[in-house]
């Protein structure tokens, strides 16, 4: 193509990208269902970009994954059904961890990560994906996927990103007149302002997490050093537990109190999504508990869950039961992770997880114990519940 026939074709391109985006505007400004408002963009989205498949993924912390809640050129029973990893590993769920663009070109070169078998049942073999962010803090994730390996332009991303900023305003749109009439019916103003401004806050403690874990997967671009980049991938999952604490946070307890069950499941699933060949099975009674001491426990989740990956089953599968009980002894609660790996050998020293995983629960009142066979092994923490 010769220079002469692409600057056309570019400016004809950034046409049409400005003329839907100014549509899209419009779209947000109406007073339409969010829903509604959703798919339309989809298919809006899917004429500028001159794709097939496009999809918008709502974050959710209860299950800490991507939900598809709107999209185009998808079989049915697929939208409003399909979720997707909110990890790293995930090309969604890194856009939406780390607030920043993911595009692949061909994704039979992207080792660093796993394909959804949704794409892969749709014959998608490049994509690109835009955090929706409110406020700076990530909401979901809107994505263009496409059959054929294709390089998405600079001029397209940027299209993608402004597209995401009017999602997100239009979300919010929506979020406040919700707020907004509740208040009303309720004739309570000022909790209501207070409770907008805890909401505000826990954005920012998001974001602020999304900040960090942009920073450690740009340092792990740089390391050649297998062992600092699984190092680094550690600290990242520990900082994943936390974040994932904070999004359990109720804004109508103060921001305070957790419920510990939902946040062991969110937890779990985010993990899983990691593991190959290797299943997590929860059970867990709702228990609410505060902020600083749900922290701790989740790292102590998060240890033992990882320890008995990377050590039980010598690479093959397995599986692994973590179970939260309430009403344990006076005012207590426990919680189990079981394996059915290969046990600890009784000869080696404990590890800097073992130890952690002491520590964590010593800041909490909690009393560790770790049994381990031939048959798994069982790690039980045993705390007070104190909201």
């Amino acid at each position: 193509m010769s220079k002469k026939t692409a600057a056309p074709e570019l400016t004809d391109k950034l046409r049409r990208h400005i003329r839907i985006a100014v549509d899209l505007g419009k779209l947000a400004t109406q007073t339409l269902e969010l829903d509604s408002f959703l798919q339309q963009t989809v298919v809006q989205v899917a004429r500028a970009v001159e794709i097939d498949h496009v999809k918008i993924m709502r974050y959710r912390p209860e299950r800490a994954d991507l939900l598809l809640v709107a999209g185009t050129g998808w079989k049915p029973g697929v939208v409003g059904n399909a979720r997707f990893p909110a990890s790293v590993k995930s090309p969604p769920g890194r856009a939406f961890q780390t607030g920043e663009p993911v595009v692949i070109a061909d994704t039979a070169k992207a080792a660093d990560f796993r394909i959804s078998p949704v794409l892969n049942e749709h014959g998608i073999v490049a994509l690109a994906n835009v955090p929706v962010l409110i406020d700076g803090a990530a909401w979901g994730v809107l994505e263009v996927d496409s059959t054929a390996p294709r390089d998405f332009s600079a001029d397209t991303v940027n299209f993608l990103l402004t597209a995401s900023a009017i999602i997100g305003v239009a979300i919010q749109r929506a979020q406040v007149g919700k707020s907004e009439t509740d208040a009303l019916a309720a004739a309570a103003a000022a909790a209501q302002a207070r409770e907008l401004l805890l909401i505000e806050m826990q954005h920012r403690v998001k974001n602020n997490f999304q900040i960090i874990l942009s920073l450690i997967e740009m340092q792990k671009r740089r390391l050649s050093d297998q062992n600092a980049t699984r190092a680094l991938d550690h600290i990242g999952n520990r900082i994943n537990a936390i974040s994932l604490a904070h999004d359990q946070l109720n804004p109508l307890q103060g921001l305070r109190v957790v419920n510990l069950g939902v946040y062991v499941q969110a937890l779990c699933a985010t993990i899983e999504h990691q593991l190959e060949a290797i299943t997590i099975n929860v059970e867990a009674d709702d228990v609410d508990l505060l902020i600083d001491r749900a922290v701790p426990l989740g790292l102590v989740l998060n240890e033992a869950v990882t320890n008995s990956a990377k050590y039980a089953f010598d690479g093959g599968t397995g599986a692994i039961a973590v179970r939260l009980v309430a009403g344990v002894g006076r005012g207590e609660a426990r919680l189990s992770i079981s394996d059915n790996g290969k046990g600890i050998d009784p000869s080696q020293p404990a590890g800097s997880g073992t130890r952690l995983i002491k520590s964590l629960a010593a800041q909490i009142g909690g009393q560790v114990e770790q049994e381990s066979s031939k048959q798994g092994t069982t790690t039980t923490l045993q705390f007070p519940i104190i909201t």
